[in-house]
């Protein structure tokens, strides 16, 4: 795939045919998974855009993820099959998405899914993630309350964002104080032409605080920051 070549990210041709057997099997799904129906914009919105993280070495490295909120299955999907050494957790509270995720990951050793509240993981395994990934869930500080709880100590949060905003990465910024969390950096990426892509990176360098994670919703009801 040129489009992950160009951010570094090598994608040989058998795996390339995996990625594309997964956006051709989500289209035969009865059920409307996602709004993106053509195969070219699937490859750059969904593909491309879940690939584009392998470019940043905490998740190249990493030995266990968790995709929160993921949905369809991105980026947690793509990232499981280019790394069949990762261990791939995808979190899903919908049933009908975490039923099509089950069916999506029926041959991955890698992949394990987990159809309940993020708030109730991090309750029963908490802290046991190097790396938390999350694509277009939440505001930063909302996101970073979900992620922080299940994140081991020196691993890290990644989130997608489309475009930057000064105000809402302070927000994240003073949320992040709280959870046992610093900023360490933004990448930008370009997993298609038009995409204004962004990658915050956390570290996890304290202990969440006990009080964390809220009861379910409560984050979304009353941020952080």
């Amino acid at each position: 795939m040129e489009r992950c070549s160009a951010m570094g990210v090598v994608v040989d041709r058998l795996l390339a045919g995996r990625l594309i057997a997964l956006l051709d099997r989500l289209a035969l799904e009865p059920q409307n998974l996602t709004a993106i129906d053509a195969l070219d914009e699937g490859v750059d919105r969904h593909l491309a855009d879940s690939l584009a993280a392998l470019s940043v070495p905490e998740v190249a490295s990493g030995t266990s993820l968790l995709d929160l909120g993921s949905g369809a299955g991105f980026p947690g999907l793509p990232l499981a099959m280019a790394r069949p050494e990762l261990a791939t957790t995808l979190v899903e509270s919908e049933r009908r998405k975490a039923a099509w995720l089950d069916r999506a990951s029926a041959d991955a050793r890698n992949v394990r899914v987990v159809d309940e509240r993020s708030e109730l993981l991090a309750r029963s395994e908490p802290a046991a993630w190097d790396v938390v990934a999350a694509r277009a869930l939440a505001p930063l500080p909302v996101a970073l309350e979900l992620a922080a709880p299940l994140t081991a100590q020196g691993g890290h949060v990644v989130l997608w964002r489309a475009g930057r905003s000064a105000d809402e990465e302070t927000a994240g910024a003073w949320a992040a104080q709280d959870l046992g969390l610093v900023p360490r950096a933004v990448h930008r990426v370009h997993p298609f032409p038009e995409a204004d892509r962004h990658l915050h990176i956390y570290e996890k360098v304290a202990p969440t605080p006990s009080r964390f994670p809220r009861r379910p919703g409560r984050a979304a009801k009353r941020p952080l920051a």
